[in-house]
């Protein structure tokens, strides 16, 4: 079998040696905090990528905290770790998929297909009694990894821009509801949203055991809330492009592929102020 959206600890377990495991823990307040959790304990075999640095570009001061890599770099990146045409690649982390979901969009973004987020996480492992190690994981063999059409959809600044009052369109924030009213802003010097954009926090996609809803629980939300537009005309951003991603996975779950991801995000596009901003309760 294939995964290519999400992975059961279960099924991990019993096919570990034939995937290749990525952890992408991370804090967005604490950078060390991945590496130091992946050396405590982590799956077996599994290696670690960091948001910041591996799983992202360079930055620039204007291009936002977790600008898209070279698609080159990554791919090689993904080789030195073992992965190659048609291997499972699975991510994981401890936050309902919150990071793992990143490293799939870009895998996808590749043009790889065979990629999949452990439902539930780190959480979901420990608790189906699967066992953690501190070994350092062994690449048998460097991979040889194709790059491939991507399997995603992307949009820039300008495209965001020039769709805002077209109501075919909708854009969608992944952030926490008081980040998307401007009450509070932790990470990026400008509080606020872009205009017209409606909130769905990535917490949403999840059911109380931290695991994604099921399929047809998520495609009646998103149902609603495309309200009949074009699946294609549906933007996703958050802060940064992380998070955005799991609304992405959530709606692929749930049949739903084809809409876009705004890489750049809020911290692109507060970061030039001739770009209009919105605050307040919104709708």
């Amino acid at each position: 079998m294939r995964w290519r959206t999400l992975i059961r600890a279960d099924e991990l377990a019993r096919r570990l040696d034939a995937c290749v495991v990525v952890d992408c823990r991370h804090d967005l307040t604490d950078p060390a905090y991945g590496p130091a959790a992946w050396a405590e304990a982590h799956l077996p075999g599994a290696f670690f990528l960091h948001q910041d640095h591996d799983l992202a570009g360079e930055r620039t001061g204007t291009n936002g905290r977790h600008p898209l890599p070279v698609r080159e770099t990554l791919r090689r990146k993904l080789e030195s770790i073992g992965l190659a045409d048609g291997v499972q690649l699975v991510a994981y982390d401890e936050n309902g998929g919150m990071y793992a979901s990143r490293l799939w969009w870009l895998a996808r973004w590749l043009g790889h297909a065979e990629v999949a987020v452990l439902d539930g996480g780190l959480p979901a492992w420990r608790a189906a009694g699967h066992a953690l190690t501190r070994e350092p994981p062994v690449v048998h063999e460097r991979g040889a990894l194709a790059l491939r059409a991507a399997r995603t959809a992307q949009v820039d600044a300008a495209q965001v821009l020039a769709q805002l009052g077209d109501d075919h369109a909708r854009i969608v924030d992944a952030r926490t509801p008081e980040r998307w009213r401007g009450e509070v802003e932790p990470l990026d010097p400008v509080a606020g949203r872009i205009p017209g954009s409606i909130n769905r926090p990535y917490t949403e996609n999840l059911a109380p055991d931290g695991r994604f809803k099921s399929a047809e629980a998520l495609r009646t939300e998103f149902d609603a809330l495309l309200g009949g537009r074009d699946v294609r005309r549906l933007v996703h951003h958050c802060g940064s492009g992380v998070t955005a991603c799991h609304n992405l996975l959530a709606m692929e779950i749930a049949g739903l592929p084809g809409a876009a991801l705004y890489p750049g995000s809020w911290s692109e596009w507060c970061a030039d102020p001739a770009r209009p901003v919105a605050a307040g309760p919104g709708r």
